[in-house]
């Protein structure tokens, strides 16, 4: 993989609203219809996967390094884009645009991605673009990966992208077995002790 995915990132004091986006796969129309309706928030998590898919890598990776206060992390393929994984790890249409999107990179969009890091710890929160366990690859579509994702996992919380699907898995006591929650969209949610979300795709949601 050619580097160590992870690092641990700076403390944040008090409460904050923090914008969680993922998977924007160089869809800048996706990405700007986010940002601009979005609401207020002090800082933005974004789980990997910049580029990949659609026609505008470059400008992606511009508009997510310049905001302020963000945090972003390297998904598989931004590993890709960088030469760090194998072509033949994709399907035959992804690799062919991973190829592209290798041909059109700028050099300061190849030296941003090249310091994102593909597992973060903050507080009480880790962020992943896979899962906690395998950062880059692995899906959490089901009870039993989160199970063995929560009894790894070292903080309450995790963040993960990837699957491109919106899901939540919580554990709603201590050491009891995960279980998938459903989503209430446009309403406030109560935390369990201990939980596993993933915010979807901004850029190809399935």
């Amino acid at each position: 993989m050619g580097r160590l995915p992870f690092a641990v990132a700076p403390c944040y004091h008090g409460s904050m609203r923090v914008l969680i986006i993922s998977d924007i796969h160089a869809n800048l129309t996706a990405l700007e219809a986010v940002l601009s309706s979005a609401p207020e928030h002090d800082a933005i998590w974004c789980l990997g996967d910049l580029v990949g898919y659609g026609p505008d890598p470059n400008e992606c990776i511009q508009r997510i390094s310049r905001l302020p206060d963000h945090l972003c992390l390297i998904g598989n393929h931004d590993q890709a884009a960088l030469g760090l994984i194998p072509l033949s790890r994709f399907n035959q249409d992804a690799g062919a645009v991973v190829a592209w999107t290798q041909s059109v990179l700028t050099e300061e969009s190849r030296a941003y991605l090249s310091t994102l890091p593909g597992k973060i710890s903050i507080e009480k929160f880790t962020l992943a673009h896979g899962s906690p366990n395998q950062p880059i690859w692995e899906y959490i579509l089901d009870p039993v990966t989160a199970d063995r994702n929560f009894e790894a996992l070292e903080t309450d919380y995790a963040l993960v992208g990837h699957s491109h699907l919106p899901l939540i898995f919580h554990q709603p006591f201590e050491d009891s077995f995960a279980m998938m929650r459903p989503i209430l969209w446009e309403e406030p949610m109560r935390l369990s002790p201990r939980m596993i979300l993933n915010p979807g795709s901004v850029g190809q949601p399935r």
